[in-house]
């Protein structure tokens, strides 16, 4: 057994679960519990547990609920030994334990990506600065100007020159030889896409060039030009093209895999938006794949979009979806358990509890504040009073008695809305807390800091009050 000694802090309610835990993961250190003299573990913080907690009875680590607020650095100087948070649902403690010698650094990534502005020639350069910005706080590396068929451009040089005095690193995209020439003296640092007919604007100047086949599919005629640009000794980028579903995706697939086969050294490009753009389907999804692809093939740079309304997040999932799968590589595993960005609609956990469970815990309340929790039978809602279950809100109302209690009412209806939504779908509901839906929202709180505090909600309120 090992000469850990772990002391887990806890509430009255969460005691006796806690213990039951412990004793069935049968963990290979010493521990003991401690409860700490308040009825519910997420109404403890870390300046309550340093004025309560006079003997740390030789622990060698200290786990405090995952809800407990407050600055467990200063709570591990107090009392001289490390401190840290559990899991938010005691349940989750077999998980944490076991996660806990894996801890991904997401901070590395192998596959740049390339954010297109598909309507640059339409926009002002004053709005191509500021798309640009919002691309890079999402994860962009490249800025890419896209140039439009038959629609003329004149400030192109101007977009390019004054993305480079903002500091981006960009990217010149036409079929048209004199965009492509504009862009490059412009200073672009690519350009795309060039053919074997368009070779010569390498010539003039100095900026990467990505390749495509003069003949759609055709990777044959791709081996002149790369042997004309190493022999030149010239960076460069070769993109095969990725096809949309039912126009050659499979075989476009293929062809990637082929042009790595030969050529395993060169560097290539996927263009991810001829299939997040072109499928009405969750981009999250179709990101991960196709990160995974890039993974697997070593292609080191994506084109990516968010044209269509549903791909409004594509290049912050891109971002993440490469993080992960970069770290899946390092670690020679699964892309699995290493972070939950891309789990945006359903989770691996939904339920922590079952009904059976969730019963036991209602029947230790005390106090009349309502909880509410889910399992895979439903919503159930429960205080002193009784225990009701339903699967949609309003069967639940008639049954709370908040006619009369306007505050109250309102508060429940958002909780059990959510509470639904989180059981439709397959996802974590934690009460006074708002949905996790990854990295597919936009302004959501998807994490708490638990450094600071914030109001409780209307149940911590009425547990304190009480």
């Amino acid at each position: 057994m090992s000469e850990e000694r772990i002391l887990f802090l806890t509430g009255k309610l969460a005691e006796k679960q806690l213990r039951q835990i412990l004793a069935a993961m049968q963990p290979d250190f010493y521990y003991k519990v401690k409860e700490m003299g308040v009825k519910v573990a997420a109404l403890m913080t870390t300046e309550m547990i340093g004025r309560r907690l006079k003997d740390t009875e030789d622990a060698t680590r200290v786990v405090i609920p995952g809800r407990c607020r407050g600055d467990i650095q200063a709570l591990s100087q107090q009392l001289g030994v490390p401190v840290e948070r559990g899991p938010e649902e005691v349940k989750d403690l077999p998980q944490y334990f076991g996660k806990n010698a894996h801890q991904y650094d997401l901070s590395q990534y192998q596959t740049k990506i390339f954010a297109e502005i598909v309507d640059a020639p339409n926009i002002s350069v004053d709005e191509v600065i500021q798309r640009a910005y919002y691309y890079k706080a999402q994860g962009a590396d490249v800025i890419d100007i896209g140039c439009l068929p038959g629609t003329l451009f004149p400030h192109l040089q101007d977009c390019i020159s004054s993305l480079k005095q903002e500091g981006f690193t960009v990217s010149i995209d036409s079929l048209e030889d004199s965009d492509l020439l504009a862009g490059g003296k412009a200073g672009a640092d690519y350009m795309l896409s060039l053919t074997n007919s368009s070779l010569w604007i390498v010539d003039e100047v100095e900026t990467t060039p990505i390749i495509i086949p003069q003949v759609h599919g055709d990777l044959s005629c791709l081996d002149t030009v790369i042997a004309t640009l190493q022999r030149k000794n010239r960076a460069f980028i070769v993109d095969p093209i990725l096809d949309p579903i039912h126009f050659g995706f499979t075989e476009s697939i293929v062809r990637n895999y082929q042009f790595r086969q030969r050529y395993p050294e060169v560097e290539m490009m996927l263009g991810v938006g001829n299939i997040t753009e072109l499928t009405h389907a969750d981009t999250s999804g179709m990101n991960a794949l196709l990160l995974g692809i890039c993974s697997e093939l070593n292609i080191n740079h994506i084109l990516a979009t968010e044209v269509s309304k549903h791909a409004c997040r594509a290049i912050k999932e891109a971002d993440r979806a490469r993080r992960i799968m970069y770290a899946a590589k390092q670690h020679d595993s699964l892309p699995k358990h290493i972070a939950p960005d891309l789990m945006t609609v359903h989770d691996n956990a939904p339920f922590p509890y079952r009904r059976d469970e969730i019963e036991a815990i209602a029947a230790e309340i005390r106090d009349p504040s309502y909880r509410i929790q889910t399992s895979s039978q439903g919503l159930h809602v429960f205080n002193r009073d009784g225990f009701h279950t339903a699967q949609d809100p309003f069967d639940l109302y008639p049954k709370l008695g908040v006619e009369t209690d306007g505050g109250h009412a309102f508060y429940l209806g958002v909780e059990l809305a959510r509470a639904q939504i989180a059981w439709q779908l397959g996802k974590r509901f934690t009460q006074d807390q708002q949905l996790n839906w990854g990295c597919a929202a936009q302004g959501a709180e998807t994490e708490a800091d638990l450094h600071t505090f914030k109001p409780a909600g209307t149940t911590l309120k009425k547990h304190h009050d009480e």
